[in-house]
């Protein structure tokens, strides 16, 4: 059991320079490799964080912009309704005036008309009568023979 001891020992002295070379191999990666390796995976990290959040915001905004956006077309799309319904009243109102007036008018003038027909009438009646009074006469002489007229008197 002494030799394997001394033969132990004996490795453990020839390994402390490889160990020594292994800890001053990783010293030196840690200070030229892993270091700044870590320190770029951190800064990449941190503007990808960075960024991440940045692009929330800017999404966030961009959403909150969307929705005013959509509630001022809401409201203007509201208010051209509003405005339609106010100019199609307008117009159906003055429509119903402008027919109310035609209405007038044209009754005017059928009573215009109606009144000059019945003047018409009346003059075509008496003319009706004049003449018939003269076609009467007309015969009266035919057949009698007597030459004098209503309201005319006899030739001498």
């Amino acid at each position: 059991m002494g030799e394997i001891l001394r033969q132990l020992a004996h490795l453990v002295v020839q390994s402390i320079p490889t160990v020594i070379f292994v800890f001053l191999l990783l010293a030196i990666l840690e200070r030229l490799f892993f270091k700044p390796l870590t320190r770029i995976l951190e800064e990449r990290d941190n503007a990808t964080l960075g960024a991440l959040a940045l692009a929330r915001e800017k999404a966030a905004t961009a959403e909150a912009k969307a929705r005013q956006y959509e509630a001022s077309f809401e409201a203007a799309r509201q208010e051209v309704y509003r405005l339609q319904e106010a100019n199609r009243r307008t117009a159906l109102s003055e429509r119903e005036e402008r027919l109310q007036k035609a209405r007038q008018e044209s009754a005017a003038l059928v009573q215009a008309a109606l009144a000059d027909l019945r003047a018409q009438a009346q003059a075509a009646q008496e003319e009706l009568t004049r003449a018939s009074q003269l076609l009467a006469y007309d015969i009266t002489e035919s057949v009698l023979g007597n030459g004098t007229r209503p309201g005319q008197e006899r030739r001498a």
